[in-house]
């Protein structure tokens, strides 16, 4: 046997130290967290205090709201007569005057038309004028019988007279009587025509007679046709819209184009039926336009307030009475009027966007506007016409009546299609 002994296993090597611990700074995050918080929260009640008295010195006293439109009147130019376009002398974006020809029709057959009423309203002037001349004559005329039934009297008498000396035989006295009856005939009939002619003739004028009014009425409304084949611009302002071409048929009441008075704008503000609570009709506005930005500042003042929301006069408006309702809070439209100066400085065009805040310090105007428009809508360009027609019908009177001249024809004295009235020429297609 071998006497080496079996050797212990080694003793395991002593285990490293570990290592010294080393602070894990949990403290100095935990305060860093805290002041970042504590922070925060002071900053937001800053804010709601901030907030709060903005809200409560000036935010509470204000409504806005960005939807909100420019409007303005879209005048429509239409015919008045059928007719033919021959000429159209102003285009979109083109400025025209009260009163500037915009759109020519054929004046053929309306000419022709008014030619026929002023030769029949000649006429019957003479006629009518020879009915007061008749009655001077059917004068005369009663007269002369009146002295013929005299003489057949006093015929009859005389032989009546001689009778009994045989002188006149009965049957000259039976002619004389039959004389006398004639000439009473006669006379008679001459009362009657001269009557019959003074129904016609009295308590009236040549001028006010009901056959010569006739004829002038037709020569006024053939005037007045021949003259609207020229159409005015009603109003001052841009034209747009325009439809119409030349060679094109238009009917009465047919649209051909549009003009703008850029003048006369509003802006329509829809506010929220809650925020509509305090306002009052001139409550003053502060409006800005997108086109312009926030450089340019609008100052304007309720006029009034929508007799409806918009979904009220929509075309299909909302069904309510349903089981599956859902409330949907309703806009008002607010008319806001816009300092004439300055819209003039910065113009604005029918449609555009425009924010609106409205100042709701003063509540003690109307909710409801109370008087009635001041100054009316209203064209006066029309009204020249008439009174052409009453210058050319007097004249054709006085002409036919013998106390005048000989008259040029109506149409004479229409302004020419190509002349507007006005001092300001037409814009050239």
């Amino acid at each position: 046997m071998s006497d080496n002994k079996p050797q212990a296993a080694p003793s395991a090597a002593p285990a490293p130290a570990a290592p010294a611990a080393t602070p894990t700074g949990n403290g100095n995050g935990n305060g860093k967290r805290k002041r970042m918080l504590t922070t925060l929260a002071a900053a937001l009640v800053v804010a709601g205090v901030g907030y709060g008295l903005y809200w409560g010195l000036y935010g509470r006293w204000f409504e806005s709201t960005d939807d909100a439109y420019v409007q303005g009147n879209v005048v429509q130019v239409t015919p008045q007569v059928a007719g033919t376009v021959v000429a159209i002398r102003a285009d979109d974006t083109q400025l025209v005057t009260s009163g500037q020809p915009v759109i020519e029709l054929d004046r053929a057959d309306a000419r022709v038309a008014l030619e026929q009423a002023e030769a029949a309203l000649a006429q019957t002037v003479r006629q009518v004028r020879t009915l007061y001349s008749n009655t001077s004559a059917f004068t005369a005329t009663m007269a002369m019988r009146e002295s013929d039934l005299a003489k057949a009297k006093d015929d009859l008498a005389r032989r009546k007279q001689i009778a009994g000396t045989g002188a006149v035989s009965q049957e000259e006295i039976s002619h004389a009587q039959t004389a006398v009856q004639a000439a009473q005939s006669a006379l008679e009939a001459a009362k009657e025509q001269l009557q019959g002619n003074r129904v016609l003739t009295e308590q009236t004028t040549l001028e006010r007679h009901p056959n010569v009014l006739q004829a002038a009425a037709k020569v006024r409304e053939a005037y007045l046709a021949y003259a609207r084949t020229s159409l005015p611009a009603s109003v001052t302002g841009y034209v747009a819209k325009r439809s119409v071409q030349v060679g094109q048929r238009v009917a009465p009441g047919t649209p051909l184009m549009a003009i703008v008075p850029l003048d006369q704008l509003w802006v329509d503000a829809n506010f929220k039926e809650v925020q509509v609570r305090h306002m009052r009709v001139g409550q003053p506005v502060e409006l800005v336009a997108d086109v312009y930005g926030s450089s340019v500042t609008y100052h304007g003042k309720v006029v009034g307030f929508s007799a409806g929301t918009g979904s009220a006069f929509s075309l299909l408006p909302a069904q309510n009475a349903t089981g599956n309702w859902i409330k949907v809070v309703q806009r008002l439209p607010v008319r806001v009027s816009l300092d004439p100066k300055e819209l003039k400085d910065h113009p604005l065009r029918v449609g555009l966007s425009m924010e609106a805040k409205v100042d709701i310090h003063d509540e003690g105007g109307q909710s409801l506007a109370t008087a009635p428009a001041a100054s009316p809508l209203q064209t006066t360009v029309y009204d020249q016409a008439g009174k052409d027609a009453d210058q050319v019908i007097a004249s054709i009177i006085a002409a036919n009546a013998g106390r005048g001249g000989a008259t040029a024809p109506a149409a004479a004295n229409v302004p020419a299609a190509s002349a507007p009235r006005t001092s300001q020429p037409a814009p050239k297609v």
